[in-house]
C-alpha cells in the first residue's frame, strides 16, 4: 500500500498539488491556467482519447460489469440531487453539478494512469471502458442537460455543438476505425502518443491553480456532497458487482475507480453557465485528498 502510494499515485497528484501551491503563492495566474485547461481540452485530450478508442478491444468489455456501474451513476446521482437541493437548499443548477461531482471521477487524467503505472495497459482495460463509457455517454448527457435547463440554445443547435466537440469526436473516429479494422499509420499513433502524454500533467496542474482561488473550508455541503463521493458511490459499485456479478474480474478496479476524486467536469460547466461553485470547487479538492490513501488500499 505503501508503495503504490509513493511510487503511482502522489507523482500524479502531485501536479495538482504543485498548481494548487503556485496559485496560493502568486506564481502561477487564473488565466494562464485557464490558457492552459483550454489548450488541454481542445488539443491535447482528444488525442489521447483517439489512442484509448483504437487500441481498446471492445468484445472484451464485460457488459454486465458495465452495465451494473451506470446504474450505480444513475442511483447515486439522484440521490446527492436530491441531498443536495432539499437537504442542502442548494439551487437546482447547483444541486445538479453537486450530483455530478459525486459520479463523475476524474477518470480519464488521474485514475487510468495509476491503474496504467500498477496494472498496465491491459490490466487497466476496466478503466479504459469506464473512461469510454463516461466520455461518450455520461459527459455528452451533462453538457446537453445543461444546455436545455439554461436555455442557451435550442437542442438542434445544442447537438451541434456536442457533435463538433473535439472530445467527442476523438472518441466518435477512434471506435469508428476500431470497429471497421482499418488500421492507424505508425506516424499518427506517434504524434498522438506525443500530444496525449501531456494531457494529464498539463490538465491537473491548470486545475490546482484555478481551484487554490476558492475557500476550501468545510461546510455541511461540502462534507455530505464529498462523503456521497467517497463514500456512497464506491459503496454501491462494490455491493452491485458483489450482489450480482458475484466474483466479477473487474470488481476491484471498478471499486477503485468509484473511489477516485471528483472530476472536473462539473467545475467546468459550472463556470460555462455561471453557476456558483464556492461548493463544487471545494469538493473537488478534498476529495482528491482524501482519497489519496483509499486509492492506495484499493489499488
Amino acid at each position: 500500500m505503501l508503495y503504490i502510494l509513493t511510487h503511482d499515485i502522489l507523482p500524479v497528484f502531485a501536479m495538482l498539488a504543485l498548481g494548487f501551491a503556485m496559485g496560493r503563492t502568486g506564481k502561477a495566474q487564473r488565466g494562464e491556467a485557464v490558457a492552459l485547461n483550454r489548450m488541454a481540452f481542445l488539443v491535447l485530450q482528444p488525442p489521447l482519447l483517439f489512442l484509448l478508442m483504437i487500441d481498446i478491444d471492445l468484445p472484451s468489455f464485460d457488459a454486465t460489469a458495465l452495465g451494473l456501474y451506470a446504474l450505480c451513476e444513475i442511483s447515486a446521482f439522484s440521490i446527492a440531487f436530491a441531498v443536495a437541493r432539499f437537504v442542502f437548499r442548494r439551487e437546482t443548477l447547483e444541486a445538479f453539478l453537486l450530483g455530478m461531482a459525486v459520479i463523475f471521477v476524474n477518470t480519464l487524467l488521474y485514475i487510468w494512469p495509476i491503474a496504467v503505472l500498477i496494472h498496465g495497459p491491459e490490466g487497466a482495460l476496466p478503466v479504459t471502458a469506464i473512461v469510454a463509457w463516461d466520455s461518450a455517454v455520461a459527459f455528452p448527457f451533462f453538457i446537453i442537460a445543461m444546455e436545455i435547463f439554461t436555455g442557451k440554445g435550442q437542442i438542434r443547435a445544442t447537438l451541434g455543438r456536442i457533435a463538433m466537440n473535439p472530445v467527442i469526436l476523438a472518441i466518435v473516429i477512434g471506435l469508428s476505425i476500431n470497429l471497421s479494422g482499418v488500421p492507424v499509420p505508425e506516424p499518427i499513433k506517434t504524434a498522438a502518443a506525443f500530444a496525449g502524454a501531456a494531457a494529464a500533467p498539463i490538465t491537473l496542474f491548470a486545475l490546482g491553480v484555478i481551484l487554490s482561488g476558492h475557500r476550501i473550508a468545510p461546510t455541511p455541503v461540502i462534507a455530505g456532497i464529498a462523503g456521497l463521493k467517497l463514500l456512497m458511490f464506491p459503496a454501491f459499485v462494490f455491493g452491485a458487482l458483489s450482489m450480482m456479478s458475484a466474483g466479477n474480474a473487474w470488481a476491484d478496479l471498478f471499486v477503485m475507480t468509484a473511489a477516485g476524486p471528483s472530476g472536473a467536469m462539473a467545475f467546468s460547466l459550472a463556470l460555462l453557465y455561471g453557476v456558483r461553485t464556492d461548493a463544487i470547487a471545494p469538493v473537488i479538492i478534498w476529495t482528491s485528498t482524501l482519497s489519496l490513501l483509499s486509492l492506495a488500499y484499493l489499488a
